[in-house]
C-alpha cells in the first residue's frame, strides 16, 4: 500500500492491546490488539508564507528629484492620501509648450466682402447728372441730355449685373475654401488640446497619492539584484547606482529618481492571509473552508489558526522538481502580529471521521494489491481485506472488513503468513 506522509491527531481514541502469550513466549514481536471505535483526522502539511491583503508601488512617472518626502516607513497613511512630489523640469517644460501652442492655435475665417464702391459712384454720378438736366430751360437739350443718361445708366447697370454674377461665383468658391480652413483650424485646435491635456495629466502624475490605505514602505518591493540595461545606464550619464548593503536603497528627499523607479509602497495588512504549496498527491482534498493550524519560524511555540479561502488550479513546481498547487488561506490573527513573507508551516485538517473503526496503522498490510489487516479465527490467523477511509499517520479508519472489537494483529503484521496459529 502506497500511503503519503501525514500527521493523526487522534481526539478520543481508546486501544485495548492484548496480548496472545506472555512475553517469554513471544520471541517473534508479533502482538494481537483490538478494531476499536475513536476519531481520526487527517493532516495534510505543507510549506507557506504569510501574504498582506495587497501591496501597492508608487514608481516615479518620469525622470526628476524627490522633491517632497511626505511620510516615513511605518506610516500609516488613507487612500487617496498625498505621499510624495517629483519635480520633472522635461514634463513641466512639455506642458509649457502644449499650453502656448493651446493658445496660438484659432480657428480661421476666410470670407470675400466685395463693396461695391464703384456702384455708389455711379448712382451720385446719375443723380447729379439728372439735377444737372433738370437745370437746363431749352427743351430739346434737356430731352436730349436725359436720353444720354438713360442710355449710360442702363449700359452700367448691364456692366454691374455681370461683374456681381462674377462676384457671387467667387464668393461660393471662397466659401467652400472658409468651411475647410475651418474644420482644418478645429482638427489642428482638437489635436493641441489633447496635447495640453497629456502634458497636464503627466505633471499631476507627478503628485505621488496612496491608492489604497495601508502602512508606508519607502521604495519597492525588494527582488533579487539584477543588472541593469543599457537605457538606465545612458539616462543616467553613463553610470548605474546599485544597492550596497548598508545603504538604504530608498530615494531620500531631494535625490534623484530614474522613470519607473519604486518611491513608495504602500501595503494593506488589515487582513493577513497564507499561501501553501500542497503537494499534487494532496491537493484533491483540500476545499474552501478546510481548518489548518500554522506555525510560523519566526514565532515557535504560538498557535495560528487559518482557513482556506480557495487553491488555484495550474500548478507549480517545487524546488525539487515536484507538482505541486497553490492553496490560498485567511490567517486568523494573534499576538505577535505576523508580517507579509514569514515562512511557515501549515497543517491542513482535510478530513476528519468520528465514531469510526480504527486500527493501527501498523495493522495495515498489502496483499496482492490490497489493503489488508491479519484477524484471528479459531486461534489461527486470516487475512481481511478492508477499505479504508481517513488515513493519519499512527491511526486509519476501517471502512469495511473489520467490525469494532474485532481482533487484528497490531504489531508484527509482516511476520504472519495466513493460517498461522495465534501464539
Amino acid at each position: 500500500m502506497s500511503r503519503r506522509p501525514r500527521i493523526v491527531i487522534i481526539a478520543v481514541l481508546t486501544l485495548l492491546l492484548t496480548t496472545a502469550a506472555s512475553c517469554d513466549d513471544e520471541p517473534s514481536g508479533i502482538r494481537v490488539g483490538q478494531a476499536v471505535i475513536g476519531t481520526v483526522e487527517e493532516i495534510v502539511e505543507a510549506p507557506g508564507t504569510v501574504t498582506a491583503h495587497s501591496a501597492a508601488t508608487l514608481t516615479a512617472p518620469a525622470a526628476g528629484t524627490l522633491a517632497d518626502l511626505r511620510v516615513a516607513s511605518g506610516d500609516r497613511v488613507d487612500k487617496g492620501d498625498l505621499l510624495a512630489v517629483i519635480s520633472s523640469p522635461e514634463l513641466e517644460q512639455r506642458r509649457d509648450a502644449a499650453e502656448e501652442a493651446l493658445d496660438e492655435t484659432a480657428v480661421v475665417s476666410v470670407s470675400v466682402d466685395y463693396v461695391r464702391t464703384n456702384d455708389r459712384k455711379a448712382d451720385k454720378t446719375f443723380d447729379h447728372a439728372d439735377e444737372a438736366a433738370e437745370k437746363i430751360s431749352d427743351p430739346a437739350l434737356k430731352k436730349a441730355f436725359q436720353e444720354q443718361i438713360a442710355a449710360a445708366e442702363k449700359q452700367y447697370e448691364e456692366a454691374a449685373e455681370a461683374a456681381a454674377a462674377a462676384v457671387r461665383s467667387v464668393q461660393r468658391g471662397v466659401a467652400e475654401l472658409g468651411r475647410a480652413m475651418s474644420a482644418l483650424s478645429a482638427a489642428q485646435r482638437l489635436q493641441a488640446e489633447q496635447a495640453y491635456q497629456l502634458a497636464d495629466t503627466a505633471v499631476e502624475a507627478l503628485s505621488l497619492k496612496a491608492p489604497i490605505a495601508g502602512v508606508v514602505q519607502l521604495g519597492g518591493v525588494q527582488a533579487a539584484p539584477s543588472t541593469p540595461d543599457l537605457s538606465a545606464i545612458l539616462e543616467q550619464g553613463g553610470s548605474v547606482q546599485t544597492p550596497q548593503n548598508g545603504v538604504d536603497s530608498a530615494t531620500p528627499e531631494g535625490g534623484y529618481v530614474a522613470a519607473g523607479a519604486p518611491v513608495v509602497t504602500v501595503v494593506d495588512t488589515s487582513e493577513m492571509g497564507l499561501t501553501a504549496d500542497v503537494d499534487e498527491t494532496d491537493v484533491l482534498l483540500v476545499e474552501p473552508g478546510v481548518a489548518a493550524d500554522v506555525e510560523l519560524d519566526a514565532a515557535p511555540g504560538v498557535a495560528y489558526t487559518a482557513e482556506v479561502r480557495s487553491s488555484d488550479l495550474l500548478p507549480t513546481t517545487s524546488a525539487r522538481g515536484g507538482v505541486s498547487y497553490r492553496v490560498r488561506l485567511d490567517l486568523k490573527g494573534s499576538d505577535p502580529q505576523p508580517r507579509p513573507g514569514m515562512s511557515a508551516i501549515v497543517r491542513l485538517r482535510v478530513r476528519q471521521a468520528e465514531d469510526a473503526v480504527t486500527v493501527p496503522a501498523s495493522a495495515i498490510i498489502s496483499v496482492d494489491g490490497e489493503d489488508t489487516v491479519w484477524t484471528v479465527e479459531d486461534g489461527r490467523f486470516v487475512a481481511a481485506p478492508v477499505r479504508l477511509g481517513v488515513q493519519g499517520e499512527d491511526t486509519v479508519q476501517v471502512v469495511s472488513g473489520v467490525e469494532a472489537g474485532q481482533a487484528v494483529v497490531v504489531a508484527g503484521a509482516d511476520q504472519v503468513d495466513a493460517g498461522d496459529e495465534v501464539p
